[in-house]
């Protein structure tokens, strides 16, 4: 018999959408290459370029601004490390949040990273941020800046019109990290200041194994991947019909309801700070996305509530679920400056789609069961 469980872990990959579902079969079920210009491979080009204006809809993009890559971090790494490359940077300026794909690329790069603080809230450090804009001129030096609009581990939304304001006028090269915003947040890429941005399938519900880079026309010179000239020579190798269509599908049925999204995670602070009035929810002064809320009951570790939590059937994160499976402190926590014995309390609560008000009954329930075992001296689990 299989156990019941609750999924809580969203920001990590949303579940796969029916629809998204129904896309990824019947495009699954067609032949051929959709380059080839016969009757089976216009087919699969249909289904590609349905798709990308289904993407770019949500995204509030023009079609031909989206190239599809193989995941956010592929899209990321087209962006900086391309970015780079192309606009002949002299280095790279990215936030002391970001995501670990975003330094990973950076070092890719071989040049210089100056990197941008965060406040005690998880916000961008907006005068530190103009502080490397004036040093860049100083130097002459052509910054590639990459930040991200929502972080994937507090859900504090960036002020990403002051940044667009700072960086937008400026001869630098400006990436946003969407991957958390996209379908929650109007992105409306086509008429806002930056010149690329990435974006991911199994955040919104669509399968692993997809994502997408937003480009302005100025930015189509950006490559990572030469190949055979795909998407418009913008990222070589053979598209996949069938993940593009989920894609598609999943950005089609995303309706976030942030209204109902707050009030389940407020439910959830508030059903918390009931059992352990000494909970810290992490940024929870700053504007935050209505899905997550990332927080620390003092001296309850993150290793052993989340292994409590798992046998109770209930599925949480401490963070960023890439890091290959590493439970501990975070980088994020850090740059906010928490203590690092209260960031290895952290836990992760998200929700998505086919989230409902009985998964934080079930959470509290099952929180309240683990909190109830630790004061009476014995194991979490």
């Amino acid at each position: 018999m299989t156990r019941e469980t609750v999924y809580l872990d969203h920001n990590a990959a949303s579940p796969l959408r029916p629809e998204a579902r129904a896309a990824l079969l019947a495009g699954l079920e067609l032949t051929g290459n959709p380059s080839s210009v016969h009757a089976h491979g216009r087919a699969l080009r249909n289904l590609i370029e349905t798709g990308r204006q289904q993407v770019a809809r949500l995204a509030g993009a023009e079609p031909k601004q989206v190239v599809f890559t193989g995941s956010a971090t592929e899209a990321i790494t087209q962006a900086i490390v391309g970015g780079a490359k192309a606009f002949a940077a002299g280095a790279v300026a990215f936030s002391a949040g970001e995501h670990a794909a975003v330094g990973k690329a950076a070092e890719a790069t071989g040049l210089p990273h100056w990197t941008i603080g965060l406040d005690a809230d998880g916000r961008i450090d907006l005068d530190q941020l103009a502080a490397v804009l004036r040093r860049a001129d100083d130097e002459n030096v052509a910054l590639l800046v990459a930040v991200h609009w929502v972080n994937n581990e507090t859900g504090v939304v960036q002020p990403i019109e002051r940044i667009n304001a700072l960086v937008g006028p400026t001869r630098h090269t400006l990436f946003v990290d969407a991957v958390q915003a996209l379908g929650k947040l109007p992105l409306e890429f086509a008429a806002s200041a930056p010149d690329m941005m990435a974006v991911s399938g199994h955040k919104i519900g669509a399968p692993a194994g997809i994502g997408a880079l937003l480009v302005k026309a100025h930015a189509d010179v950006v490559r990572l991947i030469p190949g055979g000239g795909q998407e418009q020579g913008r990222r070589g190798g053979t598209e996949s019909a069938a993940l593009i269509a989920a894609f598609g599908a999943a950005a089609d049925a995303t309706h976030y309801d942030n209204a109902t999204m707050s009030a389940m995670t407020a439910a959830l602070e508030a059903g918390l700070k009931h059992l352990a009035p000494g909970t810290v929810v992490f940024g929870e002064h700053a504007s935050r996305i209505g899905n997550v809320t990332n927080f620390a009951v003092p001296g309850l570790g993150n290793a052993t509530a989340m292994m409590a939590l798992d046998l109770m059937g209930l599925s949480v994160s401490s963070g960023s679920a890439c890091s290959s499976g590493k439970v501990g402190a975070s980088h994020v926590l850090a740059a906010m400056g928490v203590p690092r014995d209260l960031a290895n309390c952290a836990l992760r609560v998200s929700f998505g789609w086919n989230s409902t008000p009985t998964d934080v009954d079930a959470f509290l329930a099952g929180f309240e069961t683990l909190l109830s075992r630790q004061k009476r001296g014995g194991k979490a689990a």
